[in-house]
């Protein structure tokens, strides 16, 4: 296969150098060009204010194109400007820290893929719940053997495949389940600290109330040590208000004066 990686942690970090290994390793043609910089939950965002610059990485058998932008900088430029030909997939990780329920949209890892299936090629998104993990090896070698033995050309169009991996050795891991999102959102904290001249800073942190977390769902498997694999789509309509709210606009007198 031809494939495009990339992430959002950036071109140095090692989970896309392991995936990076295991796939050349497995005979596949891989394209890398993944940020400079580390760009973690800068969602869909692109660089329109400044220009991007590309500068070649080789290093230790690694080689890919760094650009100095966002994720979807990534797949929009290769895409667009620099392949030949359109790639057989799009792979974005593996992702330091786990991208379930509302992480999706916050995630530069998942919008990486977004990009790939807006542009019409299948697209992987794949990270692992734990933020310090000492090596991606065997993670890697998993999806290098799941790319293989999953049948792409029938994933719809615009969809792509999120998965998730446990925080323990994959030897522990119990299983895969294919699941929904988590619909529980962030309890936020700003901590608040002072800088050298003693002048306030604010410092995001926070967590998913795990006991409003319902069963089944991605975040709950991971948290029980399941590889999770979800579905995402990216159609944002909400069909089932679109009646209810036409009937409102319906008998509501708006006087349009000009």
């Amino acid at each position: 296969m031809d494939i495009l990686l990339t992430n959002d942690d950036g071109i140095h970090a090692q989970g896309i150098k392991s995936l990076y290994r295991e796939l050349k390793n497995s005979g596949h043609n891989v394209l890398v060009v993944a940020p400079l910089n580390e760009q973690s939950a800068v969602g869909h965002s692109l660089t329109i204010f400044s220009p991007l610059r590309v500068k070649e990485i080789r290093e230790d058998g690694f080689r890919g194109l760094a650009l100095s932008g966002t994720p979807v900088d990534c797949v929009k430029w290769a895409v667009s400007s620099h392949l030949e030909k359109i790639p057989d997939l799009v792979l974005s990780g593996i992702n330091s820290g786990a991208n379930v329920g509302i992480d999706v949209l916050y995630s530069g890892t998942v919008s990486a893929a977004t990009e790939g299936a807006l542009a019409g090629i299948p697209s992987l998104a794949v990270s692992i719940d734990d933020f310090r993990p000492r090596n991606f090896s065997a993670q890697a070698q998993w999806v290098a053997r799941f790319i293989e033995r999953f049948s792409w050309s029938q994933l719809p169009s615009n969809n792509v495949l999120n998965i998730n991996f446990p925080a323990c050795e994959v030897e522990m891991i119990k299983g895969v389940k294919v699941c929904s999102q988590t619909n529980v959102v962030y309890k936020d904290r700003y901590n608040c600290r002072e800088d050298p001249r003693g002048r306030p800073y604010y410092w995001l942190g926070g967590e998913i109330p795990m006991d409003k977390v319902a069963p089944d769902t991605d975040r709950a498997l991971l948290s029980e040590g399941y590889i999770t694999l979800t579905p995402l789509r990216f159609d944002l309509t909400n069909f089932d208000v679109m009646h209810e709210l036409q009937e409102i606009i319906l008998s509501v007198s708006i006087n349009i004066k000009r």
